[in-house]
């Protein structure tokens, strides 16, 4: 190659895409007991949240803590072994401490924290120092909200360590095995007809009716409307056999079908 199509070709591209972020939901400004909760999640599952992405969701105190008091609960995040990457969207006084802080603000969580219209902020669930939540995709485009759509299908090929499979605005049937280290999101319900040993997120816009049915379980991770999951050793109950997942009261439940 010519030194003049060298210097003609692009640096690089810049692409928005699906990316799986945490979301550490602050519910009490203490960074000890941050610290400590966010290392017991960590050594529950290091493989899932070791040098994890996070964002440090602020919308649920009664009050924005101080810069100082925000570089304290960045440091947990830290420590524990987790990287902080943003701000949760809330206020224009979060944009200013993200603008202070030289933090991106991440949008695409606002709605899943605002409370319903009426709903009063005081019914959110009991205080816990902090819950990291299931990772989200991304919006795919081409796909308008709301518009009426069938089942997305994926058959044939399994579905690989670090690939994701995401259906949006519907339900998704994996008619093949989802591999250790692989992610099926949907933000209806999912239907595993094979070995589900990756990572399976339903309700992922917040459905809480969603549910996930698996023919042989074996996963790491399962996840409705972010409430989650994480099997490092599989109940010997489950292990293997045909089982559905729902949430109840806020609860992930499992049961053989």
């Amino acid at each position: 190659m010519s030194a003049r199509a060298e210097s003609l070709e692009a640096a690089c591209d810049l692409r928005f895409g699906q990316v799986g972020i945490a979301c550490v939901r602050v519910r009490r400004v203490d960074a000890a007991a941050l610290v400590e909760e966010l290392e017991r999640r960590v050594r529950s599952a290091p493989q899932m949240f070791t040098r994890a992405a996070v964002v440090l969701d602020l919308s649920h105190l009664p009050r924005l803590p101080d810069d100082g008091m925000v570089d304290a609960m960045l440091e947990a995040i830290r420590s524990a072994g987790m990287l902080p990457v943003g701000l949760a969207y809330g206020t224009s006084e979060t944009e200013a401490l993200a603008e202070r802080m030289g933090l991106p603000l991440i949008a695409k969580f606002r709605a899943q924290y605002e409370p319903a219209q009426g709903e009063a902020a005081a019914a959110a669930p009991a205080p816990v120092a902090a819950t990291p939540r299931a990772a989200e995709p991304a919006p795919v485009p081409g796909v308008e909200p709301g518009a009426a759509a069938t089942a997305q299908h994926h058959a044939g090929s399994a579905v690989r360590s670090g690939q994701q499979v995401y259906a949006r605005e519907r339900d998704l049937v994996v008619a093949a095995a989802v591999a250790n280290g692989a992610e099926v999101i949907a933000d209806g319900s999912i239907h595993v007809y094979g070995s589900l040993r990756g990572r399976a997120m339903a309700g992922a816009q917040g459905d809480e009716t969603a549910r996930i049915f698996c023919s042989d379980f074996r996963a790491e991770l399962v996840a409705i409307a972010g409430h989650y999951r994480v099997f490092e050793d599989i109940p010997k109950e489950f292990e293997g056999q045909a089982v559905q997942c729902w949430l109840d009261s806020g609860k992930l439940m499992i049961a053989r079908l």
